[in-house]
């Protein structure tokens, strides 16, 4: 049965991301007899893939999208839990185990997790992002909300990620603002929480951040700019759990283990070739290792 929005469930592990990679880590975690969840929110790149032909087994090419709707087929027909849904948040818990806050569901609980959501998403197109990082600019509103306690500070972002970064800050921050970017938002901010829909061109200041410069408006001034864009990447998931990424990618070792317990990473977010079959050969070792932990961790 599918996990239904506002349902608590228990899994042995749980797969963030139902691409190539993902699916088939679920594959071998099913097999192994383990209650599986494979939670995703589209297919990245190969969903808009016209014709993929170079992959072992095709009799005949077939579109991206149809591939990935074969492997969750597949993964179904096993007995994984699919839903179509968005990991919001990733917590270790000190009784081991992690839990997961999604946009529609759960929260859900798992031993295991594999986070496969495809490459990490660069930092946006807007002049002084990169420059500020650390200086200012965060990724991780549950990792560095504290830093802004009683200051003003902003979320780039209009969904349900950003939502859930604003909710992290309000109780700490002096002022929290929400900047779409030119876009309009998909949830209606609380009045505490001023609106801004202009265009975000660039970010200033000197040694930390000062504010933003939105087209055709004031000068916003901010001492934090937590980046929400789009849904929680693999790499964002990852800092909110203390993991350093490494050029962008989540650094593992040849179990796909990162540091730390239960927590693997497959696919491109790990900076693997970014081909299908180097995806299903990282979401295997992913969900042979797993099945492998679970079987010794009680």
């Amino acid at each position: 049965m599918a996990l239904q929005a506002k349902e608590t469930k228990e899994y042995d592990a749980l797969v963030v991301g139902h691409g190539p990679a993902g699916c088939s880590a679920a594959l071998y975690l099913c097999r192994a007899g383990l209650r599986a969840a494979v939670i995703g929110k589209d297919g990245g790149a190969l969903e808009r893939a016209e014709k993929i032909e170079n992959f072992y087994g095709l009799g005949e090419p077939l579109s991206g999208l149809a591939l990935l709707e074969t492997g969750r087929r597949q993964c179904a027909a096993l007995g994984a839990d699919l839903r179509e849904d968005e990991v919001l948040a990733l917590e270790w818990l000190e009784t081991g185990g992690y839990k997961i806050e999604l946009a529609e569901g759960g929260p859900a609980f798992t031993r295991a997790v594999l986070l496969a959501t495809g490459r990490a998403k660069r930092a946006p197109r807007i002049e002084g992002i990169s420059a500020f990082e650390g200086r200012g600019v965060s990724y991780c509103a549950v990792c560095d909300a504290f830093l802004y306690r009683g200051r003003q500070v902003a979320v780039l972002g209009g969904g349900a990620y950003a939502k859930h970064e604003m909710e992290a800050l309000l109780p700490l921050a002096k002022r929290v603002t929400l900047l779409t970017d030119g876009a309009e938002p998909e949830f209606d901010p609380p009045p505490e929480v001023a609106l801004r829909t202009e265009r975000l061109l660039r970010l200033e200041g000197e040694e930390k951040l000062a504010g933003a410069q939105l087209e055709n408006a004031p000068f916003e001034a901010l001492d934090g700019l937590f980046v929400a864009l789009g849904s929680a990447s693999a790499g964002d998931l990852a800092r909110k759990l203390g993991l350093r990424l490494r050029d962008g990618a989540i650094p593992v070792n040849e179990k796909q283990e990162t540091d730390l317990p239960g927590l693997y990473a497959a696919g491109d977010c790990t900076g693997a070739f970014a081909q299908v079959a180097f995806a299903v050969a990282e979401g295997a070792r992913a969900g042979m290792e797993m099945s492998a932990f679970l079987r010794k961790t009680p």
